[in-house]
Protein backbone atom coordinates (compact mmCIF):
# COMPACT_ATOMS: atom_id res chain seq x y z
CA UNK A 1 0.00 0.00 0.00
CA UNK A 2 1.59 3.20 -1.35
CA UNK A 3 1.44 6.76 0.13
CA UNK A 4 -1.63 8.72 -2.14
CA UNK A 5 -1.29 11.72 -3.72
CA UNK A 6 -4.75 13.49 -3.84
CA UNK A 7 -5.68 16.69 -6.09
CA UNK A 8 -9.00 18.93 -4.53
CA UNK A 9 -10.72 20.68 -7.39
CA UNK A 10 -12.32 23.47 -6.23
CA UNK A 11 -13.74 25.31 -8.42
CA UNK A 12 -16.95 27.71 -9.43
CA UNK A 13 -19.23 25.77 -12.11
CA UNK A 14 -20.84 27.52 -15.07
CA UNK A 15 -24.71 26.81 -14.70
CA UNK A 16 -25.82 24.60 -16.86
CA UNK A 17 -23.15 25.07 -19.25
CA UNK A 18 -21.17 21.73 -20.00
CA UNK A 19 -18.42 23.01 -22.13
CA UNK A 20 -17.85 26.13 -20.22
CA UNK A 21 -17.46 24.13 -17.00
CA UNK A 22 -14.99 21.75 -18.38
CA UNK A 23 -12.96 24.77 -20.42
CA UNK A 24 -12.68 26.04 -16.82
CA UNK A 25 -11.25 22.60 -15.48
CA UNK A 26 -9.23 22.44 -17.81
CA UNK A 27 -7.36 25.55 -16.81
CA UNK A 28 -7.56 24.41 -13.04
CA UNK A 29 -6.06 20.85 -13.54
CA UNK A 30 -2.62 20.50 -12.10
CA UNK A 31 -0.70 17.34 -13.10
CA UNK A 32 1.30 15.39 -10.11
CA UNK A 33 -1.36 13.77 -8.67
CA UNK A 34 -2.68 9.56 -8.31
CA UNK A 35 -6.54 10.90 -7.74
CA UNK A 36 -8.20 14.24 -8.88
CA UNK A 37 -11.37 15.08 -7.13
CA UNK A 38 -14.02 17.38 -8.78
CA UNK A 39 -17.56 18.71 -6.69
CA UNK A 40 -20.67 16.90 -7.40
CA UNK A 41 -22.33 17.83 -10.64
CA UNK A 42 -18.97 19.39 -11.88
CA UNK A 43 -20.25 20.17 -15.32
CA UNK A 44 -23.36 21.49 -15.14
CA UNK A 45 -23.68 23.00 -11.39
CA UNK A 46 -26.75 21.19 -9.02
CA UNK A 47 -29.51 21.26 -11.66
CA UNK A 48 -32.54 19.55 -11.85
CA UNK A 49 -33.07 19.86 -15.40
CA UNK A 50 -32.69 16.58 -16.95
CA UNK A 51 -32.02 17.68 -20.44
CA UNK A 52 -28.55 17.71 -18.90
CA UNK A 53 -28.15 14.16 -18.77
CA UNK A 54 -25.28 12.22 -21.05
CA UNK A 55 -24.94 8.46 -21.08
CA UNK A 56 -22.10 6.64 -19.99
CA UNK A 57 -20.85 7.44 -23.32
CA UNK A 58 -21.20 11.24 -23.46
CA UNK A 59 -18.86 14.01 -23.81
CA UNK A 60 -18.11 14.78 -19.89
CA UNK A 61 -17.37 10.94 -19.55
CA UNK A 62 -15.26 10.94 -22.38
CA UNK A 63 -13.22 14.03 -21.20
CA UNK A 64 -12.71 12.08 -17.47
CA UNK A 65 -11.39 9.24 -19.22
CA UNK A 66 -8.87 11.64 -21.03
CA UNK A 67 -7.50 13.08 -18.36
CA UNK A 68 -7.05 10.10 -16.32
CA UNK A 69 -5.16 8.61 -19.34
CA UNK A 70 -3.11 12.15 -19.70
CA UNK A 71 -2.36 12.76 -16.44
CA UNK A 72 -2.10 8.78 -15.62
CA UNK A 73 -4.00 9.00 -12.41
CA UNK A 74 -7.96 8.61 -11.24
CA UNK A 75 -10.78 11.27 -11.91
CA UNK A 76 -13.41 11.46 -9.79
CA UNK A 77 -16.75 13.65 -9.72
CA UNK A 78 -20.58 13.25 -10.37
CA UNK A 79 -22.73 14.20 -13.25
CA UNK A 80 -26.36 13.64 -14.52
CA UNK A 81 -26.36 10.43 -16.31
CA UNK A 82 -29.07 8.55 -18.00
CA UNK A 83 -29.20 4.67 -17.11
CA UNK A 84 -32.53 3.43 -17.11
CA UNK A 85 -33.61 6.96 -15.38
CA UNK A 86 -31.88 10.13 -14.52
CA UNK A 87 -29.15 9.88 -11.71
CA UNK A 88 -26.89 11.62 -9.98
CA UNK A 89 -23.93 8.96 -10.70
CA UNK A 90 -20.18 9.50 -9.06
CA UNK A 91 -17.97 8.29 -11.50
CA UNK A 92 -14.09 6.91 -10.33
CA UNK A 93 -12.45 6.75 -13.43
CA UNK A 94 -9.28 4.72 -13.43
CA UNK A 95 -6.05 6.00 -15.02
CA UNK A 96 -6.28 3.08 -17.77
CA UNK A 97 -9.95 4.54 -18.79
CA UNK A 98 -12.16 2.07 -17.35
CA UNK A 99 -14.75 2.98 -14.29
CA UNK A 100 -17.05 2.00 -11.14
CA UNK A 101 -19.64 4.44 -9.98
CA UNK A 102 -21.83 4.99 -7.53
CA UNK A 103 -25.24 6.33 -7.51
CA UNK A 104 -26.05 8.76 -4.78
CA UNK A 105 -28.35 7.47 -2.42
CA UNK A 106 -29.88 10.49 -0.37
CA UNK A 107 -31.01 12.84 -2.51
CA UNK A 108 -32.05 16.01 -1.14
CA UNK A 109 -35.93 16.24 -0.68
CA UNK A 110 -35.85 19.77 -0.06
CA UNK A 111 -34.77 21.02 -3.18
CA UNK A 112 -36.78 18.33 -5.27
CA UNK A 113 -33.93 16.15 -6.11
CA UNK A 114 -36.04 12.96 -5.02
CA UNK A 115 -38.82 13.88 -7.61
CA UNK A 116 -36.29 13.89 -10.83
CA UNK A 117 -33.12 11.50 -10.01
CA UNK A 118 -33.58 7.49 -8.84
CA UNK A 119 -31.59 6.72 -5.44
CA UNK A 120 -28.58 4.32 -5.08
CA UNK A 121 -29.05 1.60 -2.97
CA UNK A 122 -25.81 0.15 -2.77
CA UNK A 123 -22.19 1.28 -0.95
CA UNK A 124 -19.69 1.54 -2.90
CA UNK A 125 -16.08 1.16 -2.00
CA UNK A 126 -13.53 0.88 -5.07
CA UNK A 127 -9.97 -0.24 -4.95
CA UNK A 128 -7.14 1.83 -6.46
CA UNK A 129 -3.42 1.94 -5.64
CA UNK A 130 -4.03 -0.48 -2.33
CA UNK A 131 -6.47 2.10 -1.12
CA UNK A 132 -10.07 0.98 -0.34
CA UNK A 133 -12.27 4.56 -0.89
CA UNK A 134 -15.70 5.23 -0.19
CA UNK A 135 -17.69 7.40 -2.77
CA UNK A 136 -20.62 9.47 -1.20
CA UNK A 137 -22.61 12.17 -2.24
CA UNK A 138 -23.37 15.57 -0.86
CA UNK A 139 -26.07 15.03 1.59
CA UNK A 140 -25.15 11.45 1.91
CA UNK A 141 -22.70 13.14 4.65
CA UNK A 142 -25.44 13.78 6.76
CA UNK A 143 -26.30 10.02 6.96
CA UNK A 144 -23.33 8.25 8.59
CA UNK A 145 -25.08 4.75 9.41
CA UNK A 146 -24.74 4.34 5.53
CA UNK A 147 -21.43 5.43 5.29
CA UNK A 148 -20.09 3.63 8.31
CA UNK A 149 -17.02 2.22 8.31
CA UNK A 150 -16.93 -1.53 9.21
CA UNK A 151 -14.36 -3.85 10.88
CA UNK A 152 -14.64 -6.74 9.12
CA UNK A 153 -11.86 -9.55 9.99
CA UNK A 154 -9.63 -7.85 11.69
CA UNK A 155 -9.47 -4.52 9.07
CA UNK A 156 -11.55 -1.44 8.02
CA UNK A 157 -13.70 -1.80 4.73
CA UNK A 158 -11.96 1.30 3.40
CA UNK A 159 -9.15 3.82 4.23
CA UNK A 160 -10.49 6.99 2.33
CA UNK A 161 -14.07 8.36 1.99
CA UNK A 162 -14.14 11.21 -0.46
CA UNK A 163 -17.35 13.50 -0.47
CA UNK A 164 -18.22 15.69 -3.07
CA UNK A 165 -20.45 18.51 -2.80
CA UNK A 166 -22.67 21.56 -3.64
CA UNK A 167 -23.07 22.28 -0.21
CA UNK A 168 -24.34 26.11 0.23
CA UNK A 169 -22.88 28.54 2.63
CA UNK A 170 -25.84 28.77 5.29
CA UNK A 171 -24.67 25.37 5.85
CA UNK A 172 -20.96 25.51 5.94
CA UNK A 173 -20.64 24.80 9.51
CA UNK A 174 -22.21 21.87 9.30
CA UNK A 175 -20.24 20.72 6.31
CA UNK A 176 -16.94 21.47 8.56
CA UNK A 177 -17.56 19.83 11.79
CA UNK A 178 -18.99 16.75 9.44
CA UNK A 179 -16.47 15.90 7.76
CA UNK A 180 -14.31 15.86 10.42
CA UNK A 181 -16.45 14.01 12.06
CA UNK A 182 -16.49 10.80 9.32
CA UNK A 183 -12.83 10.77 9.63
CA UNK A 184 -12.95 10.36 13.46
CA UNK A 185 -15.66 7.67 13.51
CA UNK A 186 -14.50 5.71 10.91
CA UNK A 187 -10.39 5.79 11.59
CA UNK A 188 -10.14 7.10 7.48
CA UNK A 189 -9.17 9.89 5.40
CA UNK A 190 -11.83 12.37 4.15
CA UNK A 191 -11.05 14.61 0.89
CA UNK A 192 -13.98 16.77 0.48
CA UNK A 193 -14.94 18.93 -2.02
CA UNK A 194 -17.41 21.56 -2.21
CA UNK A 195 -17.66 24.10 -5.20
CA UNK A 196 -17.54 27.74 -4.63
CA UNK A 197 -19.62 30.90 -6.43
CA UNK A 198 -23.15 31.09 -7.26
CA UNK A 199 -25.62 28.79 -8.89
CA UNK A 200 -28.42 29.77 -11.19
CA UNK A 201 -30.57 29.14 -7.85
CA UNK A 202 -28.68 32.48 -6.75
CA UNK A 203 -27.10 30.10 -3.94
CA UNK A 204 -23.64 31.29 -2.56
CA UNK A 205 -21.22 28.15 -1.85
CA UNK A 206 -17.95 29.02 -0.32
CA UNK A 207 -15.91 26.10 -0.69
CA UNK A 208 -14.72 25.25 2.29
CA UNK A 209 -12.65 21.55 0.44
CA UNK A 210 -10.49 19.66 2.91
CA UNK A 211 -8.36 16.71 3.33
CA UNK A 212 -8.32 15.35 6.41
CA UNK A 213 -6.62 12.58 8.21
CA UNK A 214 -7.90 9.85 10.50
CA UNK A 215 -7.18 12.42 13.68
CA UNK A 216 -9.29 14.35 12.07
CA UNK A 217 -6.47 17.04 11.46
CA UNK A 218 -6.95 19.17 8.47
CA UNK A 219 -3.79 18.36 6.02
CA UNK A 220 -5.29 21.09 3.48
CA UNK A 221 -8.07 23.44 3.49
CA UNK A 222 -9.13 26.21 0.85
CA UNK A 223 -10.04 29.83 1.78
CA UNK A 224 -13.45 30.21 1.45
CA UNK A 225 -14.57 31.44 -1.93
CA UNK A 226 -10.92 30.12 -3.43
CA UNK A 227 -10.34 28.54 -6.40
CA UNK A 228 -7.34 26.32 -7.47
CA UNK A 229 -6.05 22.79 -7.61
CA UNK A 230 -4.55 21.49 -4.35
CA UNK A 231 -2.52 18.54 -3.62
CA UNK A 232 -2.47 16.43 -0.11
CA UNK A 233 -0.64 13.56 0.34
CA UNK A 234 -1.90 10.29 2.26
CA UNK A 235 0.43 8.74 4.38
CA UNK A 236 -0.55 4.78 4.49
CA UNK A 237 2.18 4.39 7.23
CA UNK A 238 0.65 6.66 9.03
CA UNK A 239 -2.92 5.80 9.21
CA UNK A 240 -2.01 1.99 9.65
CA UNK A 241 0.16 2.93 12.90
CA UNK A 242 -3.04 4.97 14.37
CA UNK A 243 -5.20 2.21 13.72
CA UNK A 244 -2.79 -0.48 15.64
CA UNK A 245 -2.09 2.25 18.56
CA UNK A 246 -5.65 3.28 18.87
CA UNK A 247 -7.48 0.04 17.74
CA UNK A 248 -11.16 1.35 18.18
CA UNK A 249 -12.53 -1.32 15.46
CA UNK A 250 -11.80 -3.75 18.13
CA UNK A 251 -15.04 -2.58 19.79
CA UNK A 252 -17.15 -1.80 17.24
CA UNK A 253 -20.49 -2.84 16.54
CA UNK A 254 -21.72 -4.99 13.38
CA UNK A 255 -24.97 -4.65 11.90
CA UNK A 256 -26.42 -4.71 8.37
CA UNK A 257 -28.20 -2.04 6.79
CA UNK A 258 -31.64 -2.40 5.39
Amino acid sequence: MEDLNVALIQSTISWQDKEASIRHYENLLVPGANLYVFPEMFNTGFSMETDLAEDMNGPSVKWLKEKATEFNAAMCASLIIEDDGFKNRMLFVFPEGNLDYYDKRHLFSMAGEHEHFQSGTNKKIVTFRGWNILLQVCYDLRFPVFSRNQFIQNQWEYDLAIYIANWPSPRSNAWRNLIEARAHENQCYVAAVNRVGKDGNNLNYLGDSALINPKGHSLLHFNQGEEGCEFGSLSAKEMIEFREKFPVGRDADFFTLQ
